[in-house]
């Protein structure tokens, strides 16, 4: 009788061994589970914010874009539009970040840079992309967002295994095109 006792006893002492060696195989799941899902829920914020863009940068008229100014009044409405929606949701700090700064890529092409802290947010804005190449000729709007994910997967990797890195930093990009309307 004192044998199987003890024999029991060594069962659960191996199922403790075993629990110690899972549980950090099980945190580095549920904490990436929760950082992909962090991720992804950014994109489709980045992807939202590109979209209303879109749709403000289709609705502006198209006088002041063929000046030589570096940063039309219609541009700083969509910019304003894209960066106050990822403020709202989150992405964004709502203080802390620089004005825009605008630069002409080429012809009908913007890119605005806004600085938060380390990351940048930035707004390209092209008013003369040709959605439809059949007669009739459609001209669209297209809004690109990016804006950097900074993974926390990392600080568990490098708890886990010393040492240990890789790319902490993404960048997520997205783009929407609308039809001009004036």
């Amino acid at each position: 009788m004192v044998r199987r006792g003890g024999f029991r006893n060594r069962n659960k002492g191996s199922a403790l061994v075993e629990f110690a060696v899972v549980l950090p195989l099980l945190v580095v799941f549920i904490v990436g589970i929760y950082d992909f899902s962090g991720s992804f829920n950014q994109k489709q914020k980045i992807a939202q914010a590109a979209q209303e863009g879109a749709v403000v940068a289709g609705s502006q008229p198209m006088t002041d874009v063929l000046s030589t100014n570096a940063s039309p009044d219609s541009l700083q409405q969509i910019v304003t539009v894209v960066s106050n929606s990822l403020m709202s949701n989150n992405i964004v700090p709502e203080t802390g970040c620089s004005a825009p700064a605008g630069l002409r890529v080429s012809g009908l092409k913007w890119k605005y840079t806004i600085t938060c802290g380390a990351d940048d947010l930035t707004i390209v804005v092209d008013r003369g992309v040709i959605v439809n190449s059949g007669p009739p000729a459609v001209i669209g709007s297209t809004v690109e967002v990016s804006y950097p994910y900074r993974w926390r997967f990392n600080s568990v990797i490098q708890l886990l295994i010393p040492g240990a890195t890789y790319a902490a930093i993404t960048v997520l990009d997205e783009a929407s095109t609308v039809h001009n309307q004036m």
